[in-house]
């Protein structure tokens, strides 16, 4: 089967071993998640089936939202629940200190990224490091948060729970313990749902056991979406000779191709409506590049 599941990943596996056991319960050889997904984290998490796999790196939409709760007064050394606690203080903030605080937060920022992190420094990802109580220097990443929202409180308990809708890398741990230091008493993060990814709702995602009861039934097809589904962008056709040609990684003259009036992606599909692949539109070389051609596998 090849295309594109829409997970919700439960706690305590990471993304990786999720994908893999998507892989088993599919019987499929390939699969690959779209966006790295923590392992206490829930929610939406894409994965590619197949050939879809070849395909990850064109979906069009990386914007992220997420509902996440934390407490004041502790910071941990992962910024999250799971750590070692580094800090414990009194808090005086109260909800409307914490309301007030988020403002600062919205729009285009700068983010320090966690050494709790997947990413690579000299090839050795940065967690690596951290698990030997190495800490290395960052730099500062921009990152937009479109929105964040208080959801919930308990004042009593300094407990609070936010949505946030923001652009692709940030790290909502970071932004938490920077919501923390803001106040003066530090914050982590003891829960974290991911609520959509890749324009992907966590209402269109399937659990692990959805999935199972369906391939007993014989339905699973029903919970794969198709590469031109997901990735969609401008639809163009070719003729049938443009279409072996771009089949066979060849480019497309434009002054032959009408349709793909801009510079970008487009969704090329045969005269009968199959897609075949993407391909890219550039107009100062008057060409349609490959970009991807579909096959199954």
């Amino acid at each position: 089967m090849t295309g594109f599941v829409f997970l919700n990943k439960p706690q305590g596996i990471t993304s990786f071993v999720a994908a893999a056991k998507l892989r088993r319960i599919f019987g499929e050889k390939k699969a690959g998640h779209t966006g790295t997904l923590d392992p206490m984290a829930t929610g939406v998490l894409p994965v590619a089936l197949g050939g879809a796999t070849r395909f990850i790196e064109l979906i069009s939409s990386h914007d992220k939202a997420y509902k996440a709760s934390f407490v004041l007064g502790k910071t941990t050394d992962t910024l999250d629940i799971t750590g070692k606690t580094t800090e414990e203080k009194e808090v005086s903030a109260k909800k409307e200190d914490v309301e007030n605080i988020l403002f600062r937060f919205k729009g285009k920022i700068k983010q320090l990224p966690p050494m709790y992190s997947a990413i690579k420094k000299d090839g050795v990802r940065l967690y690596d490091l951290a698990r030997k109580g190495i800490e290395i220097e960052r730099e500062e990443r921009e990152i937009t948060v479109y929105s964040l929202e208080l959801v919930s409180c308990n004042e009593e308990k300094n407990e609070y729970t936010i949505s946030v809708f923001c652009s692709s890398g940030t790290y909502i741990r970071s932004l938490i313990s920077d919501i923390g230091e803001a106040l003066g008493c530090g914050a982590v993060m003891t829960a974290l749902e991911r609520t959509e990814a890749n324009s992907v709702k966590i209402e269109n995602c399937f659990s692990f056991e959805q999935l199972e009861k369906l391939k007993e039934e014989g339905r699973l097809n029903e919970a794969l979406v198709s590469v031109n589904s997901f990735i969609s962008y401008k639809k163009i056709t070719v003729s049938q000779a443009q279409a072996k040609r771009f089949s066979n990684g060849g480019e497309l003259d434009l002054e032959r191709v009408k349709q793909a009036d801009k510079d970008g992606f487009y969704n090329v599909y045969s005269p009968e409506g199959v897609f075949i692949g993407i391909g890219e539109c550039c107009r100062n070389e008057g060409l349609l590049k490959v970009k991807r051609v579909y096959v199954e596998r």
